[in-house]
């Protein structure tokens, strides 16, 4: 079952999903999987968090809500641990914030031909730390929804277990 984060939506069986159909099955994208981000999800998790919620958006703003669902998908696609690449930084070298858009946009060219909306939304989802400024209105939305949907990863869980201990 494919829900979003505070979804009850199944995410399988609409317009959303036949955006990401060919994409969402590949090797890579599943490897996302095994990945923990944002302390208490997977970095899969957080991008159908981030692809869905853009989706949405970019709809009810009639912007093109496809490239948005494609691009959330595909912003975080690295699978070097963020923790242990800013430890062991080299003076000089890019922040994992800055860094890991790039090999995201690599990344996301090897499973499928990404637009130049796409990679705009990919290679600017961490704007301002990313330079230049996002060409798109759908970039601009892509990186609130990304801050969003990570606010929303770190708190949930914990409101949830707040509820449980007093549900007791």
């Amino acid at each position: 079952m494919l829900k979003a984060i505070c979804s009850s939506k199944e995410l399988t069986n609409n317009s959303y999903y036949a955006c990401i159909s060919d994409i969402i099955g590949s090797k890579q994208v599943q490897e996302l999987k095994s990945i923990t981000h944002h302390i208490s999800t997977t970095r899969f998790q957080h991008c159908v968090n981030v692809s869905y919620y853009s989706y949405i958006v970019c709809r009810v703003l009639k912007l093109n809500a496809r490239s948005a669902a494609r691009a959330g998908l595909l912003h975080d696609l690295f699978y070097y641990d963020r923790k242990e690449y800013n430890s062991e930084k080299i003076k000089g070298q890019a922040s994992h914030s800055k860094h890991h858009p790039m090999i995201a946009s690599e990344n996301a060219s090897e499973i499928t031909k990404i637009t130049k909306l796409e990679r705009d939304m990919i290679e600017k989802h961490m704007w301002p730390m990313t330079r230049p400024m996002p060409k798109y209105k759908e970039t601009y939305i892509i990186t609130i929804i990304d801050k969003y949907c990570a606010v929303l990863e770190f708190c949930v869980p914990k409101v949830q277990r707040i509820v449980r201990r007093k549900a007791r």
